[in-house]
């Protein structure tokens, strides 16, 4: 029998076990990197990716937005389709990374694709980044953003009554902070929230993260490090918000309907499945998808993949329910 201190790993769906090696090799100088090349790594691989980015039917602007009280302001990337009404729906979008690297440029493809395609008006938020901008600089700055954004809309093409918050990883953990600060801060108003496996939860104490000491992307350790760079030794304690992590929230009423999704093949796979319980504990509207086999990041590391499309797919038909489209 397996202990329960060293639970089996869950299988990776076939195709995407195929592709991992490639991922692992990719991965393996940037895991093995300190920070500072590590950002340069992440950012090389970024653009690499964008190589190919049509944009011909975008308009792309760069904005400036006040920041938190204090802080600095903040930059925005605006993502416009060049054919639009005004009054278009609109996606606000903050950037994964571990809480650690990243920028909001990560986001612009996706906006792309729903400008191009559907539309839609994005937003894309630059928040500062821990250890050197620990908590809650990034969900604050996000959240800043977020209120110029929405006080901003009319001059931003969007209509404020069709605005939804979108992040992926630490960035989904962002957005899930954010919408709980909209919540009870009395707004802006969100018309749903999307949060893409997101990292909500500090305290290490799942079943799932037992079962990821290893992983093709984000493992135990590497989790653990993202968290302690955003709140140092106060992670795992008393002391640490839910606008920080989202997962410690035990009243979540009063929520936006809310898109989560996860692979089974993941650290972040049980405090999302009980993030979706509790909203639905509380009334609220949530659809949770667990892709069975799917490690972090895999619809977009592993593109190709049926599970990777099919998972892309049940997003998309979410946020064009929730937006009208």
């Amino acid at each position: 029998m397996t202990s329960i201190d060293s639970p089996p790993t869950i299988p990776l769906d076939p195709e995407l076990a195929a592709m991992a090696p490639v991922l692992l090799e990719r991965f393996a100088a940037i895991q093995n990197a300190d920070l500072a090349e590590t950002r340069v790594l992440m950012e090389q691989f970024r653009v690499e990716r964008s190589a190919d980015l049509d944009t011909s039917g975008v308009e792309i602007e760069e904005l400036t937005a006040p920041g938190p009280a204090g802080d600095p302001d903040i930059a925005l990337t605006v993502v416009r389709p060049r054919k639009r009404a005004a009054g278009a729906p609109g996606i606000y979008s903050i950037h994964g990374g571990g809480m650690i690297i990243g920028s909001r440029l990560d986001s612009v493809p996706e906006l792309v694709q729903f400008a191009t395609e559907h539309g839609v008006v994005g937003v894309s938020v630059e928040y500062r980044l821990a250890p050197e901008h620990p908590d809650p600089a990034p969900v604050e700055d996000s959240y800043a953003g977020l209120v110029w954004t929405a006080a901003h809309a009319a001059d931003l093409g969007i209509d404020p009554e069709r605005l939804i918050v979108m992040g992926a990883s630490a960035g989904g953990g962002i957005a899930a902070g954010v919408t709980l600060l909209a919540r009870d801060r009395g707004g802006p108003h969100l018309a749903g929230s999307v949060l893409i496996c997101p990292m909500i939860d500090d305290r290490d104490a799942t079943l799932s993260t037992r079962q990821h000491e290893q992983a093709v992307v984000w493992d135990r350790t590497a989790n653990r490090g993202g968290w302690d760079a955003l709140l140092g030794d106060r992670r795992g304690g008393p002391d640490v918000s839910i606008y920080a992590a989202p997962a410690r929230a035990t009243d979540l009423s009063g929520l936006p309907p809310t898109f989560l999704d996860t692979g089974s093949a993941e650290v972040f796979r049980d405090e999302v499945v009980e993030y979706a319980s509790k909203i639905w504990a509380a009334g609220g509207r949530a659809e949770l998808h667990v892709w069975a086999g799917g490690f972090h990041g895999f619809d977009g590391l592993a593109a190709p993949a049926a599970i990777s499309t099919a998972a892309r797919e049940a997003r998309e038909a979410w946020i064009r329910r929730t937006l009208g489209l």
